[in-house]
């Protein structure tokens, strides 16, 4: 199937996440692999987010390039994930990504899962 391009981005990405993405590309030699950004059924408010990097397009992915980035995200995702921003947030022994959603009615303490 063909790819389907995005016409405005669905997440955005904050420089922190940019930076974050293109060092796991970077250590894990992963070179050209997109960014797939998702939701799925579960966690603690009903739906969780998914992060992961992939090669491959679905008959039903969308995709856009965010400096170099390509993002993946499926359309039964996007609809949950419209005006998102990906951040990655780093204390003094960790880091992690996080969803600001404007979709949300209520997230979780963790911010890993969230409801409509």
């Amino acid at each position: 199937m063909e790819e389907t391009a995005a016409t405005t981005p669905i997440v955005t990405l904050t420089p922190n996440a940019l930076a974050e993405i293109k060092r796991l590309q970077a250590v894990q030699g992963l070179g050209s692999a997109a960014l797939r950004l998702g939701v799925k059924g579960g966690g603690c408010s009903g739906l969780s987010y998914t992060v992961n990097f992939d090669t491959e397009m679905g008959p039903h992915d969308q995709s856009y390039e965010v400096e170099g980035i390509r993002i993946i995200v499926d359309m039964k995702s996007a609809i949950y994930l419209q005006g998102t921003q990906l951040d990655y947030q780093k204390d003094m022994l960790s880091g992690q990504f996080k969803f600001s959603n404007p979709n949300a009615a209520k997230s979780c303490g963790c911010g890993e899962s969230f409801s409509v």
